[in-house]
């Protein structure tokens, strides 16, 4: 892989369970080293594996549902992908009890091309009551949503999520390289709309990056940063940061939080986009230069010459936005998209 130009801050010595505001309120990445090393959950980790998997075993309900596991041959070498033509994935996805996913991890602890076993995104108050009690942090005024990841040497492309994130190792080691939002030109993201797990992802190996195929990823490379977690150290990751996480381990848990810094009824932007693309890109040029002009005036660069010749109460969409608003505008646009 190319070298990345810069390093990711770090902050050290934190109170246990410390999260300062101006790391989560910001809009760059932070390592928190030890945040979150006295969870019973990092305690655990450090013995045998099966201690780790007896801990998890200790909260998981009776009667929950199966987990989605994703799962994909030796071949792959832990990285979940397209196939080559990019019509389907190297990997599927089955219904499994949480305890047999653990117990699978188990048995192929010790194999050295076990197949790659990727349980991600899964609610842990769902799944795991009591875990969040037991392995607390105060976000403060934020709630986030938080969830668990479990698996094996697995590779994560580089995607980015809208939600600020904060991600805890609690088992074994991962890698995480980031790029800020500004390189999504250097890249090369593939499908919006058709990806290995919802979020599109750059079509770049990173372990052996085809500068043929991709040239403007070197680019990107220059603006990377890489830093390596053990159990019980996290890192912030803003909103729209891309980021690939490599586990390291042949046993590794992660949990993260999700929160976003808008209110929960906002669309998420990538529906404006998408809806753009149907709309808006394939149109005569001095049209789209048009729309694109209207777009600044109306969404990226509003001021007093965009809604101050309207009185407040007659702005509608075009003044400030609640809840009932948005509401509102959501059913307009349903009637228009399904005339």
């Amino acid at each position: 892989m190319l070298a990345p130009a810069e390093a990711i801050e770090e902050r050290h010595g934190l109170a246990a369970g410390e999260l300062p505001d101006e790391v989560l309120d910001g809009d760059r990445p932070v390592v928190l080293r030890g945040a979150v090393a006295h969870w019973p959950m990092v305690g655990a980790s450090r013995g045998p594996a099966r201690d780790a998997a007896a801990y998890l075993n200790g909260f998981r309900r009776a009667d929950a549902p199966p987990v989605v596991a994703t799962v994909g041959p030796p071949s792959i070498q832990g990285r979940f992908f397209y196939n080559d033509d990019l019509s389907g994935f190297n990997f599927r996805q089955e219904q499994v009890p949480l305890h047999v996913v653990l117990g699978t991890l188990l048995k192929y602890e010790t194999d050295p091309a076990p197949p790659a076993i990727y349980v991600g995104s899964t609610s842990i108050d769902t799944w795991l009551p009591g875990f969040r009690s037991d392995n607390a942090l105060d976000f403060g005024p934020r709630d986030p949503l938080a969830s668990i990841w479990i698996g094996n040497r697995t590779r994560i492309a580089p995607h980015q999520d809208v939600p600020d994130n904060l991600a805890c190792v609690v088992a074994g080691r991962r890698r995480f390289t980031l790029f800020p939002p500004e390189q999504l030109r250097n890249l090369y993201v593939g499908p919006l709309d058709f990806t290995p797990a919802g979020q599109p992802i750059s079509l770049v190996d990173l372990d052996a990056p085809d500068l043929e195929r991709f040239p403007r990823f070197a680019e990107a490379m220059a603006h990377a940063r890489v830093v390596e977690l053990q159990a019980g150290d996290a890192i912030f990751i803003p909103s729209l940061w891309w980021h690939q996480i490599e586990a390291l381990d042949a046993f590794n848990v992660l949990v993260n939080y999700w929160w976003r810094r808008t209110p929960a009824w906002m669309d998420t932007p990538m529906n404006a986009l998408m809806l753009a693309l149907a709309t808006v890109r394939d149109l005569p040029p001095a049209q789209r230069a048009a729309w694109q002009d209207a777009f600044n005036h109306y969404v990226f660069e509003p001021g007093d010459a965009t809604a101050g010749h309207i009185p407040d109460t007659a702005r509608r969409s075009l003044g400030p936005f609640d809840e009932r608003r948005a509401k509102e505008l959501r059913e307009w646009l349903r009637n228009r998209l399904d005339r």
